[in-house]
């Protein structure tokens, strides 16, 4: 591993003395043989090697920011010295009455309101391991939460009883808000609270993967990850401000939710504004009525705001982040067309925490993701591990100062080879540095011998006005081994017939190599996503034609 500097954490490759007196958390973390080398070239990245987490999110914007309003949702408005009183009323509680020590898993299961932030925190700030989880799960999901984290404790939204008090195995002590049952605990707790002593490298945060297909993986991240995305890509790349408004629709039990919509604003005593329904419809009025200036989304909600959105209604917003799939070109044409703003696209993964590769304001290029986010290095390689020259697609590989590390997990060796992270994803590196993206890495179409990148396709349609969104993939063909199948949502006023299809498909010709039009094109109502947005190619691969 490299390390660089003196006196903070993760300058040797021994652990700072843990605070956890649950060493479940350590115990299962993979062998450092099989760790991605870690970077902490930023002196920003250098952090102590006793460090919490919610202190430095919450606790230091005190003394400057305590009537500043930290979370706003449409049933409550908390300032940070409101917000900093109720994480610690529920860390009293549950390290008191529900008994939780250092390194206990916590589940919080709840959409994104004021309530799941500050149980987030108050688990932070008293040592624990927060595992989140958001309301679409049902019983089985959650089940396999609880059994593969050994999660001790949970707090749940009490709207979601129904599907928690069914999964198994239940956690030792559970408490629901929401009818008054952790509000009343609460009441009566004191409203301080000494955060733990963790260590820097002390997990706290176990991240379940989106996955589409297989067992849930586990992501484990430190109180040291926290901080990192948050000086990298959040003060490096977004620059935020403290009069900023964040607000957005992912989920906060996803990451790019949590460091969007909680971290990054925090960071610098911002506010988040916290949606529990934020489908575009939703989001578009609600960043009016806000006054948002800052906005996390998936590209195919941007595309609906860009076509129904006014410009009064996109007045105060300054910057947009894109992350989740893809930004096609036509998607970041029609919301600088509608807003004046270049969308700053991104990609990162559970894994990395958030996002490592990106673009601040001035180096935005349509078409690219970006550069590597300082503090990280990206490369793409071949299938032995070295790299390609520029121009070459290839599997993209990334280290910095956060990386994989899976929760007693054997797939460890898959993501992580040769010390870097391999996301999975095949790019571009162009002569000036930056990456583009070509697909997921087993997403790529192999037809009649060619390398077809099913994003390039979509975009070429995404260009047509009949087409409102669309999802290009490969389906198995005995002539060509592989058809590029496109599977499209039509604007109203066009007709599901063979008709358009041929339209498109002269369309695409026209638009790039002949190649790469789709053969099959199947129209559909709606297309499969997950509640991040993000777009479920397998469910369509499953599909017979």
């Amino acid at each position: 591993m490299i390390y660089s500097g003196q006196g903070f954490s993760g300058q040797t490759a021994e652990f700072a003395p843990s605070a956890h007196l649950d060493s479940f958390p350590r115990d299962n973390l993979p062998p450092r043989d099989q760790w991605p080398e870690l970077i902490f070239e930023l002196p920003e990245l250098r952090y102590p090697l006793r460090l919490n987490c919610a202190t430095e999110l919450l606790d230091r914007n005190l003394p400057g920011r305590a009537d500043h309003p930290a979370v706003v949702t449409p049933a409550e408005t908390l300032t940070y010295a409101q917000l900093a009183e109720r994480v610690n009323r529920i860390a009293n509680v549950l390290t008191g009455r529900m008994g939780m020590v250092p390194g206990n898993r916590v589940l919080l299961l709840s959409a994104n309101n004021a309530w799941m932030v500050a149980a987030y925190f108050a688990v932070l700030k008293a040592g624990g391991v927060v595992v989140a989880s958001m309301p679409l799960l049902r019983a089985k999901e959650i089940s396999q939460m609880l059994a593969k984290a050994e999660i001790t404790h949970a707090l749940a939204d009490a709207r979601l009883r129904a599907e928690m008090v069914k999964a198994e195995p239940a956690p030792a002590h559970l408490a629901f808000w929401g009818e008054g049952e952790l509000e009343a605990m609460c009441a009566e707790a004191s409203p301080d609270f000494t955060a733990c002593d963790t260590a820097a490298d002390d997990v706290c945060l176990l991240g379940f993967t989106s996955g589409t297909t297989g067992v849930p993986k586990a992501t484990m991240h430190f109180h040291r990850d926290m901080m990192a995305i948050c000086d990298a890509y959040g003060m490096q790349v977004l620059k935020p401000q403290p009069d900023d408004i964040f607000i957005g629709s992912p989920p906060l039990a996803f990451t790019f939710g949590l460091g969007g919509l909680v971290l990054f604003p925090f960071r610098v005593g911002a506010t988040a504004v916290l949606l529990e329904k934020a489908s575009p419809d939703d989001l578009l009025p609600a960043i009016a009525q806000y006054k948002a200036t800052v906005t996390f989304t998936a590209p195919t909600a941007y595309r609906v705001m860009a076509a129904k959105g006014t410009p009064e209604q996109f007045a105060t917003l300054r910057k947009g982040v894109s992350a989740g799939e893809t930004l096609p070109v036509p998607i970041f044409e029609a919301w600088k067309a509608a807003t004046g703003l270049e969308l700053m696209d991104g990609i990162g993964g559970t894994e990395m925490l958030h996002i490592f590769i990106g673009a601040p304001e001035g180096r935005i290029r349509a078409g690219a993701t970006g550069i590597p986010v300082p503090g990280y290095r990206a490369k793409v390689i071949d299938e032995n591990g070295a790299e390609v020259p520029r121009g070459t697609p290839g599997r993209l590989a990334v280290q910095g100062p956060t990386g994989c590390r899976y929760l007693a997990d054997d797939r460890q060796k898959n993501y992580v080879q040769n010390g870097w992270n391999l996301p999975g994803d095949t790019y571009i590196q162009d002569e000036d540095g930056y990456f583009l993206y070509q697909a997921r890495s087993d997403d790529m179409i192999i037809s009649s011998g060619y390398n077809i990148a099913g994003p390039e396709v979509e975009a070429a349609l995404l260009a047509h006005p009949a087409v409102r969104e669309c999802a290009v993939v490969g389906t198995p063909d005995s002539e060509r081994g592989m058809l590029v199948t496109a599977h499209v949502v039509l604007h109203a006023g066009h007709a599901a017939e063979p008709a358009t299809a041929r339209l498109l498909q002269d369309h695409v010709k026209a638009a790039i190599a002949p190649y790469k039009y789709p053969r099959l094109v199947q129209f559909a109502d709606s297309l499969p996503r997950t509640e991040s947005g993000k777009l479920q190619r397998f469910v369509l691969r499953q599909q017979k034609s």
